[in-house]
């Protein structure tokens, strides 16, 4: 179906329109859930389609096809046209970077590929071992396949598979229940749950979310030092830092879908957090949830240094806003399918590690608190007041982690907590997740995590 996406770039080509793209993408998945030991839902998809966008005299049109016949192009293509013209007179004009032309091929093949029973009994079994009073677990796995043409003369496919597993416990004791979710996905095939040891993980959380829920102290008000583990450094660099700095929020472009930044274009080079922070987003991690070689416009994927020892050093870009600040897209462009736009998205997003072990940062503590994983967290719009609610957490006591403790509570802002840390510790980890964005909402997969790191002086109500 190659030729399709060839020839609608041909058909635009005629109609004079001054750049055009297409996507082509076919999507084979599969999903399996139990929901308290029972089978819930089962599923499988397949969906092929084309995504194209042009620019007409400045102005952006797109149009999605899953009807693919020449004929249907050509129709589509007309109408979007059309329409694209009549709407000049309120549209912005819109311009894209400069980007050079690539002609590439790249798969990644799935070592293991699990038949539709074996993905069933490799739920049931786990299943069995978990004992928690509600258990939810979800398996799925993609395979995607995309054909990326322009009229640039980029010609590039690229074909992977994900996996991903997510699991939701509630645990019951008396009038009290704690709750735990975690998401594990890869680029890659079923071979990695080998690696992801799932039966050992979840049981080692139920047993020590059950001690916090049988024995966990109230957090105690006051100001503590904090030590937070890589799964909360995660879900706040993804939030305070990933977000934020992406371009189509600080220029206004996202402000009715996703929200806004309280970053701007002059804060580039501005001192936000600590010296010893340096935060990236790198789709390049072979292997990882949120890898890929080149983004949906062709632009090839590199490491984006977000934050440079606590400078605000760069943004995440996609052609078109790249244009507008005057430099080249850093290939930060993704589309959760052909039928919707391209927009600026994150990959695997993390703080950097430092030298430091995580005993040696929790020794440091005379009165503190160590958080280990969360439940909850929200951010407003402007990703500058934020909340994180631990899970498992413990009380810090002359350097030692002491008593459980009960949903000690962050609330705290962007600058606030960048600029309290004082030390990074060595244990850089990663986990998957599934980051929202856009209207429709386009979900995409990610990664975000980095390792521990110390809080100096923060407030507990």
């Amino acid at each position: 179906m190659q030729d399709l996406a060839e020839f609608s770039i041909d058909y635009l080509k005629g109609k004079e329109v001054d750049y055009a793209e297409a996507r082509l993408e076919t999507v084979n998945s599969s999903g399996f859930m139990l929901n308290d030991s029972n089978p819930e839902i089962s599923g499988f998809d397949q969906s092929t389609g084309l995504g194209i966008r042009f620019l007409v005299k400045g102005n952006m049109g797109f149009a999605a096809i899953n009807a693919l016949t020449k004929e249907k192009i050509k129709k589509e293509l007309d109408k979007s046209l059309r329409l694209t013209k009549k709407a000049a007179k309120i549209s912005e004009k819109v311009e894209f970077a400069y980007n050079r032309s690539i002609n590439k091929k790249y798969t990644v093949k799935a070592k293991e590929e699990f038949e539709e029973e074996e993905k069933i009994k490799y739920l049931k079994e786990l299943d069995k071992e978990l004992k928690a009073e509600h258990k939810y677990l979800s398996l799925s796995d993609t395979l995607t396949k995309k054909y990326y043409i322009n009229t640039d003369g980029t010609k590039i496919f690229q074909s992977m598979p994900r996996l991903n597993f997510l699991y939701f416990l509630t645990l019951i004791h008396n009038d009290n229940s704690i709750q735990r979710y975690l998401q594990f996905g890869a680029t890659s095939g079923h071979e990695i749950l080998k690696k992801w040891k799932l039966k050992s993980h979840i049981q080692r959380e139920i047993e020590a979310l059950r001690e916090n829920l049988t024995k966990g102290v109230k957090m105690p008000s006051g100001e503590f030092d904090v030590v937070v583990a890589p799964e909360v450094t995660g879900i706040a660099t993804h939030e305070a830092i990933g977000h934020p700095y992406e371009a189509d929020r600080i220029m206004g472009r996202e402000s009715a879908q996703a929200g806004e930044s309280f970053v701007t274009e002059s804060m580039l080079n501005t001192q936000l957090g600590s010296e010893i922070v340096t935060a990236v987003d790198d789709p390049t991690l072979e292997g990882s949830y949120g890898f890929f070689k080149y983004d949906d416009e062709g632009v090839e994927a590199r490491e984006n240094v977000l934050m440079n020892k606590g400078k605000i050093n760069d943004f995440l870009h996609n052609r078109e806003t790249a244009a507008q600040m005057k430099i080249k897209s850093n290939g930060s462009a993704r589309a959760s399918s052909y039928s919707v736009e391209p927009m600026v998205r994150m990959s695997n997003t993390y703080v950097k590690p430092g030298k430091q072990s995580e005993e040696e940062l929790i020794k440091g503590i005379k009165k503190g608190v160590y958080i280990k994983n969360f439940m909850e967290w929200n951010i407003d719009d402007k990703r500058f007041q934020q909340k994180y609610v631990g899970d498992e957490a413990y009380l810090i006591e002359n350097g030692q982690i002491t008593k459980p403790v009960r949903s000690p509570t962050i609330e705290i802002t962007t600058p606030k907590l960048w600029s309290s840390i004082d030390a990074v510790a060595n244990n850089l980890q990663l986990f998957a997740g599934t980051c929202g964005k856009g209207e429709p909402m386009q979900g995409i997969p990610v990664l975000m995590g980095g390792p521990s790191m110390r809080l100096r002086k923060i407030k507990f109500n």
